[in-house]
């Protein structure tokens, strides 16, 4: 490998472990041949939906949001990826040769390899690295049907009374930001963090949601019948 190349593989094979049981030869002539190095500021749409996928990505540093969009221009987060992790959606499109089905915005300046089709049929015909992508596949397939039973059975107020729970006493994030996770819109947000806020459950800060009441919360999360004050 060059050094450019063996730098490459060392970060990735730090954030991918699996990379390790590859062979030598494999390893290196997918990253001299078959990779692009990406740089993207946050804010960045890296694919979109409808769009033939170009690569498969594998996160250095930042975050990609992973959503589906709808007519009215709403969305519905799916998932994010993190170093280390994979994008299932581009996984899809790209075993099954179909446009993209959701799509993809940096929410940070992030740092990419975008490794080509070729580049991953080739590593795909090593044991070590299937199992890695069907593991990936599986978990996340969990998530979502997770998420498709929030959606299709919890109230909207169940579901944000979950999102804002596992942070700790102070949820840094901003009404949009919880309403795109959600599938909604601010201004409904909004209105139900109020109800919150008066039924003593939180204080809302500018971007920035301190949680007074978890036990409340935590009970409206499981369907309970908490309600907050009109």
């Amino acid at each position: 490998m060059t050094p450019a190349a063996h730098a490459l593989a060392a970060r990735l094979g730090a954030l991918y472990p699996v990379l390790a049981e590859l062979p030598i030869a494999a390893l290196g002539e997918v990253i001299e041949a078959h990779t692009h190095f990406v740089t993207v500021p946050g804010g960045s749409m890296l694919f979109d939906e409808g769009s033939p996928c170009q690569g498969f990505p594998m996160l250095l540093s930042g975050t990609v949001r992973v959503a589906r969009g709808s007519p009215g221009g709403r969305s519905l987060e799916l998932y994010r990826v993190t170093p280390g992790e994979l994008c299932v959606v581009s996984t899809a499109c790209l075993f099954g040769q179909r446009p993209l089905s959701a799509h993809g915005q940096a929410v940070e300046a992030t740092e990419l390899v975008l490794l080509q089709p070729q580049g991953l049929d080739l590593w795909c015909q090593h044991a070590a690295f299937r199992r890695f992508v069907f593991g990936v596949f599986g978990e996340r397939l969990a998530d979502l049907m997770a998420l498709a039973e929030a959606v299709a059975f919890q109230r909207l107020d169940q579901r944000l009374a979950q999102a804002l729970l596992g942070h700790g006493s102070s949820v840094q994030t901003t009404h949009q930001a919880l309403a795109d996770s959600l599938g909604t819109v601010r201004e409904i947000v909004t209105r139900l963090l109020s109800r919150f806020e008066r039924a003593g459950w939180v204080r809302l800060a500018r971007e920035r949601i301190e949680v007074l009441d978890g036990a409340a919360l935590r009970a409206l999360a499981a369907g309970q019948a908490v309600v907050p004050s009109a």
